[in-house]
């Protein structure tokens, strides 16, 4: 039995990168050698080494260096709380940014080969301008009137649409909790929300699907600015607030305002009618969730911060109990629709169709192989329907 020689110290950072210990990797009776592994005293197999990069989301290829990589993510990261200890990327954001940056380059040639001309509108406002003037050119951008949310029958149909709605403007739009379909390893909504990667023919947006469905409604928002701003980043939003970045203050005023703006929230809140249950009125008004009203509400200084974080904290743990019950599954197709998005997954099915794009580079870019690929492509097809 040949063995692999490998530097100790990088078998170390693969288990720390993952999250994982030599404990709980010795439960398995692959790794029941691991501390033999960590201390030099023997080397693994190929067989195990393999095995190894599995359980750790780690490229094979880096357990044959001498040291650990350095791994970045490409794009900067703003965390709420600036004396919180500096993260290093999980192998979740890694691999899910990377992901997306494969879609969208691959979105990116597509377009420019089928003619397709920049879109106008990334990078068209500075964040020197009014959060109002930016959250109505938005509007205007989406062609959305004003009041469009109070026309919608509830606030996560809202969500729909505005997603929708964004996608039709040409923005590649994903919402997943996990790393593609790999529903073993979900993506915390603590370490990121969402992130946003932008190209002025195929920006793209991510939302973290296993937030609260109430935040991503203000995720969305605040991505949304960022590609108006022409800024890449991904950002945690803790408690739904910016980093102290320029940048991040703007795309939460910008977001903010768009989704209740702050003239109709003063005019509505003064109403006495409406002391009672402020932020389900709000809610109801402008088809938002109530923790969207609340955060809202802080923004222009009707309530204070300790009342805010109070109420967030109560409402954040009432969704996980509902969460918890709540049972698994879905429509496959729907689900397929937010993972991929609508938009990449059609100019992906056209592509292959037209032989502009292999079958096999299809499968990687969608996550999806053989027969399942060829079921969503056919649903895709004829509009949902099978």
């Amino acid at each position: 039995m040949s063995r692999v020689e490998v530097a100790t110290g990088v078998l170390r950072w693969a288990i720390d990168r993952a999250g994982r210990t030599e404990g709980d990797l010795e439960k398995n009776k692959k790794f029941s050698k691991i501390r033999e592994w960590l201390s030099g005293e023997i080397q693994p197999t190929l067989r195990q080494l393999e095995d190894l990069a599995k359980a750790t989301c780690t490229p094979l290829g880096y357990l044959f260096l001498q040291n650990p990589p350095e791994e970045r993510l490409s794009i900067p990261h703003f965390r709420t709380l600036d004396d919180e200890e500096v993260r290093k990327p999980s192998p979740n954001l890694l691999e899910t940014v990377q992901l997306m940056q494969h879609r969208q380059a691959w979105m990116r040639e597509y377009l420019i080969d089928e003619g397709h001309d920049k879109l106008q509108f990334v990078k068209s406002a500075r964040i020197s301008e009014p959060s109002s003037t930016v959250a109505r050119k938005i509007r205007d951008i989406l062609d959305l009137e004003a009041g469009w949310a109070a026309k919608q029958p509830t606030w996560t149909i809202a969500l729909s649409h505005l997603r929708n709605t964004i996608e039709d403007s040409g923005i590649l739009i994903t919402f997943n909790g996990v790393v593609g379909n790999n529903t073993s390893r979900k993506l915390d909504p603590g370490e990121f929300r969402g992130f946003v990667l932008v190209d002025e023919y195929a920006p793209l947006v991510f939302v973290n699907g296993a937030d609260s469905k109430a935040a991503q409604m203000f995720t969305l928002a605040h991505e949304l600015a960022h590609v108006i701003f022409g800024s890449s980043a991904a950002f945690d939003l803790r408690e739904m607030q910016p980093a102290n970045d320029p940048t991040e203050k703007a795309c939460n005023m910008v977001a903010a305002e768009f989704l209740v703006p702050e003239q109709e929230l003063r005019a509505l809140w003064h109403e006495p009618s409406n002391n009672r249950e402020p932020f389900q009125v709000i809610a109801r008004q402008f088809k938002v969730s109530v923790l969207v009203a609340a955060r809202r509400a802080l923004d222009i200084d009707l309530i204070e911060k300790a009342e805010f974080i109070e109420f967030y904290r109560d409402y954040q743990n009432d969704e996980r109990r509902k969460a918890a019950k709540r049972k698994p599954g879905g429509d496959f197709y729907e689900t397929q629709n937010l993972r991929i998005g609508k938009r990449f997954a059609s100019a992906i099915v056209q592509a292959t169709r037209e032989g502009k794009l292999l079958y096999s580079e299809a499968y990687k870019l969608t996550g999806l192989y053989g027969k399942t690929f060829e079921s969503y492509s056919t649903s895709l097809e004829h509009g949902g329907e099978q």
